[in-house]
């Protein structure tokens, strides 16, 4: 059953070339609150999407240092997470939940 907590846990996908690139692997990037765990983050993927998954690897990136019109600014830090889904299972992350 997929709860309101499912959806607070996945932020939204990463879809960038190294995102698109992992799929050819069975592999999915999120971004995802930074508290989620392992655990969390497998049964959010697993209730939203319907798929089986078989590992997540997760990381925390530190948000970098920016100048704009001369002011010194920083990026949030983000948690990513790379979930690798069992064979034959895809996400298509292209179109909305």
């Amino acid at each position: 059953m997929t709860t309101a907590k499912h959806y607070d846990t996945i932020l939204a996908p990463v879809i960038t070339e190294k995102g698109t690139r992992i799929s050819e692997h069975n592999q999915v990037a999120f971004k995802v609150r930074s508290e989620a765990t392992k655990p969390e983050i497998k049964a959010a993927v697993e209730a939203i999407f319907k798929v089986k998954v078989t590992g997540v690897n997760t990381l925390n990136q530190k948000g970098k240092l920016k100048r704009f019109k001369g002011r010194l600014g920083r990026r949030s830090d983000v948690k990513k997470a790379y979930v690798t889904l069992a064979e034959g299972q895809t996400i298509d992350v292209t179109t909305g939940i």
